[in-house]
């Protein structure tokens, strides 16, 4: 993927609140696992590394389904990315599955 690319996905997961930047390290939450595989090509385009995908926790989706909630940290090694002053301007510092929103 080409960093340009990249970057625009990343900035929309950042509007999107399923990225958010915690310290040095970009976290990425999502339902759907090859959305992780997605995020990591983003982040090895961008010369960054994916340190780690955990299972958080069930959600609900409507009334009858429970769906794996997975949480991705990454880091771009470099602390004044773009995309950290980007995530400053227009992110936030909770998900959207975040339950105290």
């Amino acid at each position: 993927m080409l960093p340009p690319v990249a970057s625009k996905k990343m900035k929309a997961w950042i509007r999107s609140r399923h990225l958010i930047c915690s310290g040095n390290f970009f976290v990425f939450e999502t339902l759907d696992y090859s959305t992780i595989e997605r995020f990591e090509e983003c982040v090895e385009s961008l010369g960054g590394t994916l340190i780690s995908v955990d299972p958080l926790k069930r959600v609900w989706i409507g009334t009858h389904r429970r769906i794996l909630l997975y949480q991705a940290k990454a880091s771009l090694h470099t602390p004044h990315h773009e995309l950290k002053q980007y995530w400053y301007k227009k992110g936030s510092f909770k998900s959207r599955f975040d339950e105290s929103l």
